[in-house]
């Protein structure tokens, strides 16, 4: 029974406070708690075959988009501790018997509590909502100790794993918190305790931890828990004290929030969890692909592909994990993409080949935690489910964040008898992916446009679908590109002129634009709008004939509009 803890105690029994409670003290001063950085570009679009599923689909796209995306993404310290009394149980640990709440292991803490306790305990929301805010009202002027002692060098550091054959979980949780011992010297041995069978680990596990830390060769262990030590070092990632920590330390974080998680109790509310989760990245994170990009540097990875699909090493079976592959694939090599398999791969090339890369294109799945090791130019290609939007579209959000990729999202068709019926995700899990033609066109437009390939398109509503994502994804010149491959279409048709004007803004091109919005004008002269943006688009370029131009037909062809844009800029008075 070493192994197993009793969740039904209080909150402020179960869960350590490191302000208060003793058992965790840091090794270091942290330089910061948190910090705003750069966010990646994040994109979904619908792509099943029914029209149904498509607005299900864009529903949870602009949830997501309006309810959960801050606008700036979060870096959070993960720091080096010292731990007394120390015990790994499971994939968590103790100190002094109480639960250390502490990155993704301290997110689960806390939804086991709630599972545990929903039967009994009616409010158990309200009573976890109640500690954390004592404990943050509490800790207001309150720091978490520092070690002050001389630190015995042969002190071992430990780490938490929630399993040791999930990648996933192993390298964006376990493996990357090795970071925080990088200056510090350190001698001693490394334990990574993990709660699964033995014969259940994947040589992964250690074969990244020696590719990565080669100086700590022949001093990492895997051993599986329960584990006690008097004494030992471990990373403390800060996301997990959030909702513990003094209200002046998280009240900033709530500017780069939506309006929705700012109305309800800001940042440090548990309904935040979610959300937070999607837009924090940990140093610890940071650090990792920092050192992955320095061990490849200097080596010849030229044999590795540039554009590839990604499957898995079961493709040689009869076993397909996503209905329409082969025939995507198909598509995919006519314009120079490579079949890889990321486990066939040391994991020196797995980084090579994502840190090189143009365009990954692959189905959901835990090889997208090799998007941390992608550069800014990379496009990493997810086609999923409506299952997946609603699920698991956040989980590698901070892996997109912390690389700046461009990371697409294509929510196709569920592969099950039925695929208007969405299955409960807690009992049946995810299903796998259906791809209908129409996705694949749709999908391969989108590939091949990005490529400057562009394809023959026989709407204008096509066009414009099409032209949009490009532009939604950061691609304005390859939707430029698109618009003047189809420019007899676009000539008479006002919106195409239009999304041509905006490429042209998002590159910074305001004469281009100009010429853009004058042919939108021409195409749909109805359109009061299109002149108010000739007059501001006119008035960045210095063209004060084109601003009076347009004023006198606004004058002539909407005079109350004409009149409450002069009233309300003054500016225009002197123009005219």
């Amino acid at each position: 029974m070493r192994n197993k803890v009793d969740f039904t105690l209080p909150p402020d029994v179960l869960f350590l406070n490191p302000w208060r409670d003793p058992g965790l003290r840091l090794l270091l001063e942290p330089e910061f708690v948190w910090r705003p950085m750069p966010k990646a570009r994040i994109t979904g679009f619908a792509a099943s075959e029914h029209d149904e599923i498509n607005q299900r689909i864009k529903g949870l796209i602009r949830s997501a988009v309006q309810t959960r995306t801050f606008s700036k993404a979060i870096e959070y310290n993960s720091v080096p501790v010292v731990l007394d009394k120390a015990s790994f149980r499971k994939s968590y640990v103790q100190a002094r018997d109480r639960l250390v709440l502490t990155g993704a292991a301290g997110n689960r803490l806390i939804n086991r509590f709630r599972w545990e306790n929903e039967d009994t305990l009616a409010d158990v929301d309200q009573r976890l909502a109640d500690y954390f805010a004592n404990c943050s009202a509490g800790n207001e002027g309150k720091e978490i100790p520092l070690y002050a002692g001389l630190l015995d060098p042969s002190v071992p550091f430990a780490i938490e794993c929630r399993n040791t054959f999930n990648y996933y979980h192993f390298i964006t949780e376990s493996l990357c918190q090795l970071t925080v011992l990088d200056g510090l010297g350190f001698e001693g041995d490394i334990y990574f305790h993990f709660p699964n069978q033995e014969e259940r680990q994947r040589p992964f596990a250690q074969a990244y931890a020696e590719a990565l830390f080669p100086e700590f060769e022949g001093r990492v262990f895997f051993e599986r828990v329960p584990k006690d030590y008097n004494s030992v070092l471990s990373t403390y990632d800060l996301i997990g004290g959030h909702y513990q920590a003094p209200p002046s330390v998280i009240a900033g974080m709530n500017r780069f929030a939506p309006d929705a998680i700012k109305n309800h109790g800001g940042v440090q509310a548990l309904g935040a969890r979610s959300a937070l989760s999607m837009n924090v990245v940990n140093s610890a994170l940071l650090a990792l692909r920092a050192r992955a990009l320095k061990a490849i540097e200097g080596r010849d990875f030229s044999h590795l592909p540039k554009k590839f699909f990604v499957g898995r090493d079961t493709r040689l079976s009869r076993v397909r994990h996503m209905d329409g592959e082969d025939k995507l694939f198909e598509h995919l090599e006519m314009f120079g993409f490579e079949y890889v398999v990321f486990e066939s791969l040391s994991p020196l090339e797995q980084i090579a080949i994502m840190a090189n890369a143009e365009m990954m294109v692959s189905y959901h799945g835990a090889g997208f935690t090799n998007m941390l090791f992608a550069g800014p130019q990379t496009y990493v290609i997810e086609i999923g489910t409506v299952q997946t939007a609603r699920h698991r579209w956040g989980d590698f959000w901070p892996l997109a964040h912390a690389s700046q990729c461009k990371y697409v999202n294509f929510f196709c068709d569920l592969k099950s008898e039925n695929p208007l019926i969405e299955p409960d995700f807690q009992s049946e899990g995810l299903i796998p992916v259906s791809m209908s033609d129409k996705a694949i066109g749709q999908i391969m437009a989108f590939v091949v446009s990005l490529l400057g390939q562009y394809p023959e398109l026989k709407s204008p509503a096509v066009v414009s679908e099409l032209a949009k994502e490009l532009l939604e994804v950061g691609g304005a010149e390859q939707a430029i590109g698109l618009l003047d491959k189809h420019k007899d279409m676009a000539a008479q048709n006002a919106e195409l002129c239009l999304l041509k004007a905006d490429c042209h803004k998002d590159l910074d091109e305001p004469k281009s634009e100009l010429v853009a919005l004058d042919m939108a004008h021409k195409a749909d002269p109805t359109r009061w709008q299109t002149l108010v943006r000739i007059i501001w688009c006119a008035n960045r370029c210095e063209r004060p004939q084109v601003i009076r131009w347009a004023l006198s037909r606004l004058k002539t062809d909407f005079p109350q509009r004409h009149d409450a844009f002069v009233s309300n800029h003054e500016w225009v008075r002197y123009v005219a």
